[in-house]
């Protein structure tokens, strides 16, 4: 199973759909709760490229981007894929 990494909030809706959609797929993951620890925004928006709102979606340490993307790549049939052992080396955008 690949190491999953989620920023969120609590008041964030978009952070509970991101969440319930990796919890819908049996996927562990850590929740980084940058209200509650808000120097790790910074961390976040290092790591995701200068973006700064949440969810932001990490799978192996790569960049999935946040609640729309990941809702995007599992219509298209390219989540799963990134959430096993054999995810391929790009992700499609």
């Amino acid at each position: 199973m690949p190491t999953v990494e989620i920023y969120t909030s609590p008041l964030c809706p978009y952070c509970v759909r991101a969440k319930r959609l990796l919890s819908s797929k049996g996927v562990a993951f850590t929740e980084i709760d940058v209200w509650q620890f808000p120097a790790r925004r910074e961390e976040m928006i290092e790591r995701a490229d200068g973006r700064r709102t949440v969810p932001q979606v990490f799978v192996n340490g790569r960049g999935l981007g946040g609640s729309d993307e990941l809702h995007a790549l599992d219509a298209m049939g390219a989540l799963d894929p990134l959430l096993s052992d054999g995810a391929p080396e790009r992700v499609p955008r």
